[in-house]
Parts: C-alpha cells; structure tokens; sequence
C-alpha cells in the first residue's frame, strides 16, 4: 500500500484493527509530520485515532498523553535526521519507537502516570525525569 493509500484509509476509517498496530501508528505520525505542522498533525492524528477507535467500540483505548508523546518524540527523531529520509532508514534508525513492549515512554514517565484517567482524557507532561532533578536538588 503507498503512503497515500494508507493515510487515505485512515482518514476514512477503511483500514482493520489487524494490521493498524504501534509500528503502523508511527508510520502514519512520520507521514503526517513530512506533510503537516507538528500542531496539525497533533490535531488530524489524535481526531483520527479516536474515530478509529470509537467506530470500533474501543473509544476506552484512545490516550491522549501517549499519543501527543508519540508525536513529540517522532517529530524530534526526523528534524534530528532530516527530512530525506525513508520511512525504512527512520524505522531501523528508531527502533526504540517501535518496540511498544518496551515503552520508551517509561524512560519520562512513571507507570501510575501513565495508567491515571487523567493521562488518558488530556496531554499530561512527562514526570520522571522532573522528579530526579527536583530529588538532585535537595
């Protein structure tokens, strides 16, 4: 499937759960970030994820921190490398993005962060790392 087709089936709600998991959520955020402003594809990703999700009973599924996290750290890694490059040299020059057991999110966020309703309803910034440098300061 082209990257066109792909975000053409997104936005219209066409592609299945089964072949719609983390390594394909991140293909369509870098997608979207080489044709979008950060702040557009934070607003087209996050309303398509939660129809997505909704149209398939599973609006509990959508978390927003997670979401606007994954977008920052993306958008990051491609300013970082340029905009040159594929979607196959950002994947295997990120992996650490795609592997979603283990969540690079822990690395600036405690777990009970992660799990509150707060985090799942609204962008919650991230506390791990605040955390040790207000404990450095003491």
């Amino acid at each position: 499937m082209t990257d066109e087709e792909f975000i053409e089936q997104f936005e219209r709600g066409a592609l299945s759960t089964d072949g719609f998991h983390h390594r394909e959520h991140v293909r369509l955020v870098w997608l979207y970030l080489r044709r979008y402003t950060t702040l557009e594809t934070l607003e087209r990703f996050s309303a398509g994820l939660r129809r997505f999700a909704q149209a398939r009973g599973l609006a509990n599924l959508y978390h927003e921190t997670t979401t606007w996290a994954y977008v920052f750290l993306i958008h990051e890694r491609v300013e970082r490398a340029g905009a040159s490059q594929s979607w196959e040299e950002f994947a295997a020059a990120n992996a650490d993005l795609l592997n979603w057991k283990e969540n690079i999110l822990m690395r600036y966020y405690n777990e009970d962060t992660l799990h509150s309703e707060t985090a799942r309803r609204i962008f919650v910034f991230p506390d791990k790392l605040a955390q040790a440098k207000v404990a450095d300061e003491d």
